[in-house]
């Protein structure tokens, strides 16, 4: 069976005489009644009694009917979704990131692509560096974000577009040593009880090659999956979490300053990245660029804590005594 043999089929049982089914086909008498002679051969079964003019379904052709309406209608479907999907605003969209950036940035960001697109259903993954590599190389998403130094990337098979940097940031509670500015250099945290994510995350091996750059053994107290565990626990003076600035980190009464190194500030580029072996949608090549340009209007999510200003009296100088005659 074929779609043309489906169509005549149920347009001669619509029209009840091969003549009209012809003229509506645009088909020649003698061809259309072929196709329905070829059709019933194939099928071993007569679908039609001739009644004078009038080709009358049998009960055989009665049943088939409705497969056929199921099956053109589909067909019909298929077209228009294909219509659709050509137009580029329309389909699936597997997006990976890390849970930094789904809390900070796409929580937000998503309310403005669905203005763009309303028809594209985003399907997001969480996950480390490491992990959403292996996303991408399965093809399991079609953007994954990272650090881009935190992975390795073949550059012959994948595609990147900076979204900006991220700042390594210190947090503590305010009696931790962090100095009085808005920067410490990496070094001072020599000694210092360190809160870190797990090695999983691209963010963690950045920190940790800048350690080595430092010359700095981080005393490490704890390691998590979850950054507002680090916060919860910096708060209450359990130690100094290592964090990025995409992180947000406003509820928890903390101390921020960014870290540096011989007063350089320690930042990582931040990319989305996909396979170019696999064609990007229109509505996913617009995603990058959109959240590029989203980026660059939010970003730092998380800046370094303004220093305390000194205390009025510090700034006033007192009075010299008044000479006594």
């Amino acid at each position: 069976m074929n779609l043309r043999q489906a169509l005549t089929f149920l347009t001669v049982a619509e029209l009840g005489t091969v003549s009209k089914a012809a003229l509506r086909l645009r088909v020649a008498q003698p061809a259309l009644s072929r196709q329905i002679i070829d059709f019933e051969q194939e099928l071993g079964l007569r679908l039609f009694d001739r009644v004078g003019r009038r080709l009358l379904l049998t009960g055989e052709g009665e049943q088939l009917i409705e497969g056929c309406r199921l099956l053109l209608n589909s067909v019909s479907s298929l077209k228009e979704q294909a219509q659709l999907l050509r137009q580029g605003d329309t389909g699936v969209l597997r997006i990976a990131g890390s849970p930094q950036h789904i809390e900070s940035v796409l929580s937000q960001f998503l309310h403005r692509y669905a203005e763009r697109y309303p028809r594209v259903e985003i399907r997001i993954r969480e996950g480390t560096g490491s992990e959403i590599m292996a996303m991408l190389e399965r093809g399991e998403v079609h953007l994954g974000q990272n650090l881009l130094h935190a992975v390795r990337l073949n550059e012959q098979h994948f595609g990147s577009l900076p979204l900006g940097a991220v700042q390594l940031l210190a947090a503590g509670h305010r009696s931790m040593p962090l100095g009085p500015h808005r920067t410490i250099e990496i070094a001072a945290l020599a000694g210092q009880p360190l809160l870190l994510l797990d090695s999983g995350f691209g963010f963690r091996r950045a920190f940790d090659a800048a350690s080595r750059m430092a010359g700095l053994k981080p005393t490490i107290m704890f390691e998590s999956r979850n950054p507002h565990t680090l916060l919860a626990l910096a708060e209450a003076g359990h130690g100094i979490a290592i964090v990025p600035s995409q992180l947000q980190c406003s509820r928890y009464k903390l101390r921020v300053v960014g870290l540096t190194h011989r007063r350089r500030v320690l930042q990582e580029p931040l990319t989305i990245s996909w396979d170019k072996r696999r064609p990007l949608p229109r509505f996913a090549t617009d995603y990058c660029a959109m959240l590029a340009a989203h980026m660059r209007e939010t970003f730092p999510i998380t800046r370094p804590t303004e220093p305390a200003k000194a205390r009025r009296s510090d700034r006033i100088r007192p009075k010299r005594a008044s000479r006594t005659t």
